[in-house]
C-alpha cells in the first residue's frame, strides 16, 4: 500500500488548477459577465492561500483533531473495545443486514441535517464495527464515504447544503422533495448492491485463496512422497550390487519400472492438484493496525459506554437539525437568548458563565468539541481512568488525526486558490453556450466541475447558478434545475479528488485513492444515469 497516496492526488490536483489559472483567463458574475483576464497563481500565492485556508476553516481541521484525542482516550477505556466486541456478536450472521441499516441511517440524517462533516464524530466507531463484522477497509469507506455523499445527492431539508440553491433560483425548501426522496432512496439501493456485490466477490475470492493454499498443501506431500521414492530407489540399488547377476537384472528391472510408474504417479498428482481454469491470488485482509482498540483483558460494565454514544448522538441531532432555517421552529433560539438573558439580582448570570454559544440548529463542528470533551472526562471518572492515561490517550488519538486534519488544510487551500482565480467560470460560459437555453448534459458537466473546483457545497453553487440563471431564463424548470445540481454535486465528490469526506476517510483508512476509484465507479455512473433520467422526464412532465 502507497503510503501518502491521497496527499500526492491532492497537491497534484492543487498544482493542475493552479497551471490552468496561467492558461484559463479569469472571470466573475455580478448582474454581468466580467472578463478580468488571466490572474496567474504563483508558488508563494499557493503557501499563503495555505494560511488563508488555515485562518477560515482551521476550526474543521481542529474538530477532526478533537475527533480523533476523544477516541485515543475511549481506547484506553476497556468497555470501548468490549461494546465494539458485544455489538459484532450481536450482528453474527446478520451482517450484510447491519451493514445496511447503518447505510440507510447515515444517508437519511445527512439528506436531512446535511451534517456529512459533523457526523465524522462517528466515523472511528462505524469503521472498528465494520471492521470486526469481518468486512475491509473498501467496505468500511463505502459505508462512511457512500453513505454520506448519497445523503448529499438527496439532501431533502438540508439547508447547510441546499441554501445557494434556494436563494439564487428562488425555491421553496419543499419545491420537488419528493424527487429528492427518490434519488435518495435509489442512491441507497445502488450503493447497497454494489457494496453486496463487492463482499461476494471478495468472500469468492477468499474461497479460491483458500483452495490455492490446499492444493499448495497436496503438492508438498506430493513432492515429499517422490523424494522418498528416489531414496528408496537408490537403496535398492546399493543392495542389488550383493546379488547374484541374475537377480540384479531381475532387481534393476524392477526398480526402475517402479520408479518410472512413481514419477509418472507424482507428475499425474501434481497437475491434479494444481489444475483449475481460474487461479487467483489473494493478498493477506488489509492491515487493521490502530483501526481497532487493543483488546483488553479488563471486565467493564459496558452499558455507560453505550449510553454516551446514544446522548452524543442525540444532542448532535438536535444541535444540527434545521429549526429555523427549514421549518420555522425557532423555540431553542428564544429558549437560547432566555437563558443567556437571565438575570438574577440584575446579572446575566448564566450569560456571564457560559458566555457566547450557539442555540440548537445554528451550532457548528466547532461546538461539537465541548460535547466530546465532557463526555470524554465523564467516561474517564466512570471507568477511573488516570488522568497520565487520559493525556496519553488524546495524544495518540490526536497524533493519529493529523493526517486527515491536514488533508482538510489542502482541500480549503485548493478553495481559496480557485476563488482568488475563477477561471472556472470561462470553463462553465464555455459549456454552456454549446446549446440555447438548458441542456442536461451540458448542466451535469457544469454541475460536475462547480463540485470538482468547490469542496464546499455553497461556493460550488455559487459559482455557476448566478451565471446559469442569466443563460437559462425559463424559471419553470428552475426546480428541476436544483434537483439535478445537488445529485451531481454529491455524486462528483465520491471520485473527486476535493471531497472532503472521501480523502479524510481515506487517509485515516490509508486507502489510496486508485483502489477506492476501482471499487466505485460503476456505482457512480449508475446513480449518475439514474440523475439524469430523472433530470428528462422531469422537463417531459
Amino acid at each position: 500500500m502507497k503510503k501518502h497516496n491521497t496527499f500526492k492526488i491532492v497537491l497534484g490536483t492543487m498544482l493542475i488548477f493552479a497551471v490552468l489559472s496561467w492558461i484559463i483567463p479569469a472571470a466573475y458574475y455580478s448582474g454581468a459577465y466580467y472578463d478580468q483576464g488571466r490572474v496567474q497563481a504563483g508558488l508563494f500565492d499557493l503557501f499563503n492561500y495555505s494560511l488563508t485556508s488555515l485562518s477560515y476553516f482551521g476550526y474543521i481541521a481542529l474538530f477532526v483533531i478533537f475527533v480523533g484525542g476523544f477516541y485515543g482516550i475511549l481506547n484506553k477505556i476497556p468497555a470501548y473495545r468490549s461494546l465494539l466486541d458485544a455489538l459484532a456478536n450481536k450482528a453474527k450472521g446478520k451482517e450484510k443486514v447491519v451493514l445496511s441499516v447503518i447505510m440507510v441511517l447515515l444517508a437519511v440524517i445527512i439528506s436531512v441535517w446535511g451534517i456529512d462533516v459533523e457526523m465524522l464524530v462517528f466515523a472511528p466507531f462505524i469503521i472498528s464495527l465494520v471492521l470486526l463484522m469481518g468486512f475491509d477497509k473498501v467496505v468500511a469507506a463505502l459505508t462512511i464515504v457512500g453513505s454520506s455523499l448519497v445523503g448529499v445527492a438527496g439532501s431533502t431539508y438540508a439547508y447547510g447544503k441546499i441554501g445557494q440553491i434556494l436563494y439564487t433560483l428562488g425555491l421553496d425548501i419543499n419545491s420537488d422533495v419528493y424527487v429528492k426522496m427518490i434519488i435518495l432512496l435509489v442512491g441507497l439501493v445502488l450503493l447497497i448492491f454494489n457494496t453486496l456485490l463487492y463482499i461476494k466477490k471478495t468472500e469468492s475470492n477468499k474461497v479460491v485463496a483458500a483452495k490455492v493454499e490446499k492444493k499448495e498443501e497436496v503438492v508438498e506431500e506430493v513432492v515429499e512422497k517422490k523424494t522418498t521414492a528416489k531414496k528408496t530407489t537408490k537403496t535398492t540399488k546399493s543392495t542389488s550390487k550383493s546379488t547374484k547377476s541374475t537377480g540384479k537384472a531381475t532387481a534393476k528391472k524392477t526398480t526402475t519400472k517402479k520408479s518410472t510408474k512413481s514419477s509418472k504417479s507424482s507428475k499425474s498428482d501434481i497437475k491434479a492438484a494444481v489444475k483449475d481454469d481460474e487461479v487467483i491470488v489473494v493478498k493477506n485482509a488489509d492491515d487493521t493496525n490502530g483501526l481497532i482498540p487493543e483488546k483488553k483483558d479488563a471486565k467493564q460494565k459496558v452499558w455507560p459506554m453505550a449510553t454516551a454514544f446514544a446522548l452524543i448522538l442525540v444532542l448532535v441531532l438536535l444541535a444540527f437539525f434545521p429549526w429555523s432555517t427549514s421549518f420555522t421552529i425557532t423555540w431553542f433560539e428564544e429558549a437560547a437568548t432566555a437563558v443567556s438573558e437571565f438575570e438574577l439580582f440584575g446579572f446575566p448570570i448564566f450569560g456571564a458563565l457560559l458566555g457566547s454559544f450557539n442555540a440548537f440548529g445554528s451550532w457548528y463542528s466547532s461546538d461539537l468539541m465541548i460535547v466530546l470533551a465532557f463526555f470524554a472526562g465523564l467516561l474517564a471518572l466512570i471507568y477511573r481512568v488516570k488522568l497520565t492515561d487520559v493525556l496519553e490517550g488524546f495524544g495518540e488519538g490526536a497524533k493519529k488525526a493529523l493526517a486527515p486534519a491536514g488533508m482538510i488544510i489542502l482541500i480549503y487551500t485548493i478553495l481559496v486558490l480557485t476563488t482568488y482565480h475563477p477561471f472556472q467560470l470561462t470553463i462553465y460560459k464555455a459549456l454552456l453556450s454549446i446549446t440555447d437555453g438548458f441542456n442536461v448534459i451540458t448542466s451535469t458537466i457544469v454541475a460536475a466541475l462547480a463540485g470538482l473546483f468547490n469542496s464546499d457545497a455553497a461556493y460550488a453553487f455559487q459559482s455557476v447558478l448566478p451565471y446559469f440563471t442569466s443563460v437559462v431564463t425559463n424559471t419553470e424548470i428552475y426546480s428541476m434545475v436544483g434537483v439535478l445540481f445537488q445529485a451531481v454535486y454529491g455524486i462528483t465528490m465520491l471520485v473527486a479528488p476535493t471531497g472532503l469526506v472521501l480523502m479524510v476517510v481515506l487517509t485515516y483508512l490509508d486507502l489510496p485513492y486508485t483502489k477506492w476509484l476501482k471499487n466505485v465507479w460503476k456505482f457512480v455512473l449508475e446513480f449518475l444515469a439514474i440523475v439524469i433520467i430523472v433530470a428528462l422526464i422531469l422537463i417531459l412532465l
